[in-house]
């Protein structure tokens, strides 16, 4: 059986979109099959307005643990460096370099803190 959640990551859609327009909690793997390959109007129209500017999922690892989860992007998200758990030190990421300075975006996905680096002296 495939969650709700694992089949929007499959459909590419939004989680909230698969609970609205039915999808169940769970069901089986010929049931999604059908949906990808038979896809209903709502999911053909979704399909249709993507324009690949802004994935709809993101893959998030841990660059420390190798931890990783699937996560829907945030329009504030920018350009992570790395990203780590949040219960990481920062020591535990490589050194920025000399010329650089990091900045550290707290709650990115369920445990992740996204770091930039960038040059000094840009705001």
């Amino acid at each position: 059986m495939i969650t709700r959640r694992d089949a929007a990551l499959h459909l590419d859609i939004p989680l909230e979109m698969a609970h609205r327009h039915g999808i169940p909690a769970r069901l089986s793997e010929a049931e999604l099959a059908d949906l990808d390959e038979n896809p209903p109007a709502w999911l053909q129209q979704s399909r249709a307005n993507r324009t690949g500017k802004k994935p709809v999922w993101v893959q998030l690892t841990c660059d420390v643990c190798g931890f990783s989860e699937a996560a829907r992007p945030k329009k504030w998200w920018p350009e992570f460096t790395y990203l780590s758990c949040d219960y990481h030190t920062p020591a535990q990421l490589p050194e920025p370099a000399k010329d650089m300075r990091r900045r550290e975006y707290d709650g990115i996905g369920s445990r992740f803190v996204g770091v930039v680096d960038e040059p000094r002296g840009s705001d």
